[in-house]
């Protein structure tokens, strides 16, 4: 039976109660403690019946998209970058940069539209960042990006959709 990273961390969470580390407790007490929180929630068949298989992969069970395979990388019109589980405005076309990395890429979320999550997954300690509104993963930031903010929000274009500005703005 294949176990999403989510799953997985589910089952630590229940672990953590029988008395697992202290690190592993926090990650996970936070991930339930927010699920519970989403504004949008969907069972796992609805998730299945509004998602691509591979959008499914990226955004519930937190899989990374191959390098320079999503035309938003290439995306250049001005305009806002969404959640594609829920429509949440994520990003502005202003904040998005070429990071080199093959990935979209922005310095600075819109405000209130994502959280973040410790990630110690594949034997490294990483920020998740998730889509505010219902859970979804996103990618991740780093702390190698542009001024002014110095971060790299390393986002997968299976989990954002994105609508040009409308003539007349910016």
């Amino acid at each position: 039976m294949a176990c999403s990273r989510r799953s997985f961390f589910r089952l630590i969470g229940a672990v953590s109660l029988a008395g697992s580390t202290a690190a592993w407790r926090t990650a996970s007490a936070a991930e339930l403690g927010a699920a519970a929180a989403y504004e949008v929630v969907h069972s796992d068949a609805e998730w299945h019946k509004l998602l691509t298989e591979a959008q499914y992969r990226v955004l519930r069970d937190a899989g990374t998209e191959r390098p320079f395979s999503s035309p938003l990388n290439d995306e250049h019109r001005a305009g806002t970058f969404a959640c594609a589980g829920c429509a949440l405005p994520l990003f502005s076309s202003k904040t998005k940069f070429d990071s080199g990395t093959g990935w979209p890429s922005f310095w600075q979320p819109l405000d209130h539209a994502v959280i973040t999550h410790t990630d110690k997954s594949f034997g490294m300690t990483r920020d998740e960042v998730l889509c505010r509104r219902c859970g979804s993963h996103l990618g991740h930031v780093f702390d190698d990006g542009p001024k002014p903010t110095g971060l790299r929000y390393c986002m997968n274009g299976l989990a954002l959709t994105f609508a040009p500005a409308s003539r007349g703005t910016s």
